[in-house]
Parts: structure tokens; sequence; C-alpha cells
């Protein structure tokens, strides 16, 4: 286990490092030796404070990259075809904690590992604005928002991604008190963002706290969230092909380095019989690194420095359809449906159904192609317990064994024998 103000130092570094010498000088934060260089005492004081969110927003926006890479390989929209054992463990969904799955910060398989290194950095920041003043901090309350909303989001994607979590070398967390957490900050970062005029901060909170709610079965608070996004909305995480660090890691991992290929329910996903433009998947007509899966490159994000969504109004409407459908408004639902089908390129048939069956099943095959690999996917596959695509049982065609049925990531050992409040370690 990290030392937490030694991780918090070597954050802090990084971000001073990118700051003033460009994305190019720290390829990773736990490569930079800083604890004599900058103390976490003197780096987390007034003078530093637009350092510390910058910080916050660039580890988020590495672990958010993981969670979409990890979290689509582990459900159905990524699979692997890399030489890499870990990586075969969590394509085949049997994932040992014993291995290194999890274990790493930015960049490494697993979300668990990036995620707790948000949250010590956002945790850190949000006690120094708390006890800074605005004479000390002209913007306090402003960065008080945006780094809740981050926070949130990293509790968020924890609680969808992972069995259980622990939080800054706390206790074992279930889902539940996770999704809790989210939706604390998230009310922080809808208040305070409004507060403050950041119009982005208070609607990347609402779609977050509708999903958050969401998975706490809160149809009706989902749905009112909701409704209040803009049309047009989107929150981005950026990336860079500067730095090796900050690559778009689907692009990278797929299109550029082979070692994952688009999973068989993408590769050719139609409505009606006709394909659908929101999932741009093509044949690679050559094998991927492995020399075994053929490769087959997605096209959604089509170079290292695509960004990916976080939030848009997209993803809200399919949530106010969601709770339209359970509240028995049928006509609703079917409308958003094919509101969205009217804005693809080209667009869509119409979608009509009076059977709430029918419908839900459309909203999951909307959501499955709407926001395909943008990190939700997964945790659709726990909310509606969809089949596993290969099935379990089934042989894995590298490396051995069969297909397991893991819907989530586990806590490392390395997590339960050096954090002394979990298990008693």
């Amino acid at each position: 286990m990290t030392n937490p103000k030694t991780l918090l130092s070597r954050i802090v570094a990084t971000g001073v490092c990118v700051l003033a010498l460009g994305t190019a000088a720290c390829s990773s934060l736990l490569e930079v030796d800083v604890p004599s260089r900058v103390p976490a005492d003197d780096a987390f004081v007034p003078e530093n404070a637009s350092i510390l969110m910058n910080s916050v927003i660039g580890e988020f926006e590495c672990a958010f990259g993981v969670a979409v890479a990890s979290g689509g390989l582990l459900g159905d929209e990524l699979a692997n075809s890399s030489t890499g054992n870990t990586q075969w463990q969590v394509d085949r969904r049997d994932m040992q904690t014993s291995s290194t799955i999890n274990t790493g910060g930015c960049g490494a398989l697993g979300p668990f590992g990036s995620f707790s290194v948000v949250n010590w950095l956002a945790s850190g920041f949000r006690t120094s604005l708390e006890g800074w003043t605005d004479a000390q901090v002209a913007n306090r309350r402003a960065l008080l928002a945006r780094n809740a909303a981050y926070q949130a989001y990293s509790y968020l994607l924890l609680g969808e991604q992972m069995c259980s979590a622990t939080v800054n070398v706390g206790p074992e967390l279930t889902k539940a008190q996770l999704f809790a957490l989210a939706d604390e900050r998230f009310s922080v970062a809808i208040a305070e963002g409004g507060a403050t005029n950041q119009a982005d901060v208070r609607d990347m909170a609402l779609v977050g706290r509708a999903r958050t709610r969401l998975n706490q079965g809160n149809r009706t608070g989902a749905a009112a969230d909701a409704r209040l996004v803009p049309a047009g909305f989107v929150k981005n995480a950026t990336f860079s092909a500067a730095d090796a660090r900050r690559f778009n890691p689907v692009f990278n991992n797929n299109n550029r380095g082979a070692g994952v290929t688009v999973g068989p329910v993408y590769r050719d996903l139609r409505f009606n019989g006709v394909r659908d433009p929101r999932v741009n998947v093509t044949n690679g007509n050559r094998l991927g690194q492995n020399q075994v899966d053929a490769l087959w490159l997605q096209g959604k994000y089509t170079a290292l420095d695509s960004p990916i969504p976080i939030a848009r109004w997209e993803e809200a409407q399919l949530i106010v359809a969601e709770a339209e459908l359970e509240a028995g408004n049928l006509p609703a639902a079917v409308a958003i449906i094919n509101a969205l089908h009217a804005r693809t390129t080209p667009a869509l048939p119409p979608f009509a159904s009076t059977s709430a069956t029918e419908i839900r099943a459309q909203l999951v095959y909307e959501r499955r192609a709407e926001l395909f690999l943008e990190s939700h996917h997964l945790n659709d596959y726990q909310r509606f317990a969809l089949p596993f695509t290969p099935a379990t049982g089934a042989p894995f065609p590298l490396g051995g064994g069969f297909y397991g049925s893991q819907r989530c990531f586990l806590i490392p050992d390395l997590e339960r024998t050096t954090n002394p409040n979990l298990n008693g370690g």
C-alpha cells in the first residue's frame, strides 16, 4: 500500500511537470521520484490550486480511459487479440486476484488502481479547499464544484465496474455504498456548479447523478435530473498524441496496437436489417497481435487524441426513456428512441411497439449502440443480467481454459494484504 502523502506528492509533481514542461515531460506519475522534491505539505498551498485541479482532471481522464478499455474487455464490446496473460483473464472473465490486474495506476489494466489515485488527489484537494478562504483562492467555490464532479464520477465508475472496492485505505465498500458517495458528491457539484455559473460542471453532474440514481433504482430521481440536461450537451475526456500516457486507449490498443479486437456482437450491429451507424466497425482483414484472432477495428475514435464522452444529452435521454417505460408511459419511451434514431447519419428506421417487453429490449439495444465504448456496457451487463458472449463454458481460443462468469472486477490481493482497514490486513 502506497503512503497517501507520498502518492499525493507524486501526483502533484506530475501536474507541475505537465504544466511547466509539456506533456512529454512525465511519462508516468509512478515513475516520478518526488517526495523529497515536492512534499505534500508544500504542494497543497493556495498558490497551487489551479495546478491541483488540472492534476485531478488529468488523473481522472486517464482513469476514465482505463475504465472504457478495461470495461469494454470484460464486457463484450472488445475481445482479446494480444499475447498477455493478464488481458486473457479479463476477456475470459476468470480474473485471479493474485494477478497484477487492478494494482497499477494510470494506464494499467483494471479500474481500481487508477481511480484510487484520482480519489487520493481529489480528497486531499477537497480538504485543502475547505480549509482555505476565498481571499486565498478567488475561485475556491468553483474549484470545489469541479473537483466534486470529477470525484463523483470516480466513485460512480468504481461502483459500476468493481464488485466492491475501498476508498482512501478504508474498509471494503459495496456497490450501493459507492453509489451513495457518488450521489453526495454529484449533489455538491450541481449546487455549487450552478451557484458559480459553471454550466458544464452542473450539467456533467446532472448526467452523473441521473446515472447514479438509475443504479440505485431511483428512476424518478434519475429522470428528474436527466430532463434538466440541455440538448447537445457533451462533456469529454481529452487525450493527446503527444504523450503515451495520454493516448486514447481504445484507438491505441485496437487500431494502433492490435492488442484488442471489437467483440463479435458489435461487428455488424443492425436495427431492422439496417447497419447501425453509431457502431462504426470494419474488418481489418488481418490478425491481431497474437496472430490468432481476427482484427476488427472500431471507427468511433479515429486518432490518438480523439476525446471520449464522459456525459452527454443522449445518455440523459435514454435514462428518461427507461424511467418512462417503468412508469408505464410506453409512447414517451418510444418517442425518445425514435428521436435518437432521427439524429443518426443516415437516420435509422423508426421503432414501433406497444409491448413493454419489446420496448425494454429495444432500450437495452439503444444503450448498447448509442453508448458504445463510453464506459456503460459493463454496468448494463449487470443491471439487465445480459447473456455472455461467448457463453460461459465456451473454450477460450488462446491460452487455454474456458470463458467464466465474472461480471465485475475484484479487489486485488495486494490491497487486501496491505490495507489495515480491509479484512484485518
